[in-house]
């Protein structure tokens, strides 16, 4: 748990904001991840939360796709319905893992997941 550089950044921003609004939700976050892992070459607090933002959302597509499938599946033996409501669990918990997140990022720490933390640490 490192503790951020002060100043800014390539971005203009401080780099506790930098590394919160890497997590913001509904695509922004996603946005500003990309510009930040191609743009940021100071600080390496950004750097990190963009790469593991994008590490993030991947997985959270991807994981999202299974679901959807699964749903598919379950709707054919007419339980739809239980598709919908692990699709919706995910989406709640993925919601709140992202908010963590951004607090975590604006206190300044490194929080790294499970996996996906190491490879944004040396992405970074």
């Amino acid at each position: 748990m490192a503790s951020p550089t002060p100043g800014q950044t390539n971005l203009g921003v401080s780099p506790n904001v930098g590394g919160l609004l890497c997590y913001v939700p509904c695509c922004i976050g996603l946005i500003f991840s990309i510009v930040a892992a191609i743009v940021e070459k100071q600080s390496k607090f950004v750097r990190f939360h963009a790469f593991q933002s994008l590490l993030l959302h991947a997985a959270g597509v991807v994981v999202s796709i299974v679901f959807l499938i699964l749903q598919i599946i379950l709707a054919v033996i007419h339980l739809g319905i239980l598709g919908t409501l692990l699709r919706l669990v995910f989406g709640v918990g993925f919601l709140g893992l992202t908010i963590f997140m951004m607090v975590k990022a604006n206190g300044g720490e490194e929080l790294e997941l499970p996996v996906i933390g190491e490879m944004a640490k040396k992405w970074a």
